[in-house]
């Protein structure tokens, strides 16, 4: 199983970033796909995250109303919208799979590289 994730970059605050997460691997199940951030100094937290199977998908409270995750068709790759970028968002954002639906961190066993967010003016 392998992720591969990118968009990350740098952008001022109100602004909007893409991240895109390529995931190869998975033969039988088709997995949940979570976004992650850990900020310097801190501990590694949920976004969000999507069952590519039935396309249920969870936010956490700090980015409801300004990030949206989604799939593509062929379900190989997932992104997250992220608008209206705030400076606490600034993270190494990190994409991972979980062949169950799962909201929890530790129920993610395949993690992509990290990509870095930085918002700043």
């Amino acid at each position: 199983v392998q992720l591969q994730a990118s968009g990350g970059g740098l952008v001022q605050p109100g602004g909007s970033l893409t991240l895109s997460c390529v995931v190869s691997g998975f033969t039988l199940n088709r997995p949940a796909v979570g976004w992650f951030r850990q900020a310097p100094g801190k501990e590694r937290e949920g976004v969000s995250c999507l069952s590519t199977w039935n396309d249920i998908t969870h936010y956490a409270d700090a980015v409801k109303g300004r990030l949206t995750i989604s799939r593509d068709n062929a379900k190989t790759s997932v992104s997250l919208q992220m608008n209206s970028l705030k400076p606490d968002d600034t993270a190494v954002y990190y994409c991972a799979a979980s062949p169950l639906w799962s909201r929890a961190l530790d129920q993610y066993n395949f993690w992509g590289q990290g990509t870095q967010v930085t918002v700043s003016s």
